[in-house]
């Protein structure tokens, strides 16, 4: 099923540039897109998750270490 959505020129302009090649269609940038940016999400999610878990098991430095580490203080 097709439909139609109304953009702002600045939008459009902005896919224009986003064309890989002149054929290429609104709808192919819009994909890529909303592809790029969900396996961002899932994978900003994985990473949050096993951050999480490192803090969880003390695995991480305080500011004050980082700091003598690089000779901050």
């Amino acid at each position: 099923m097709e439909t139609t959505i109304k953009i702002s020129s600045d939008i459009k302009k902005i896919l224009d540039r986003l064309k890989l090649h002149e054929r290429e269609t609104y709808n192919d940038i819009i994909e890529v897109l909303l592809e790029d940016h969900l396996d961002l999400n899932e994978e900003t999610k994985k990473e949050i998750k096993e951050a999480r878990k490192s803090i969880e098991k003390g695995e991480f430095y305080t500011e004050e270490e980082v700091e003598r580490m690089f000779g901050l203080k």
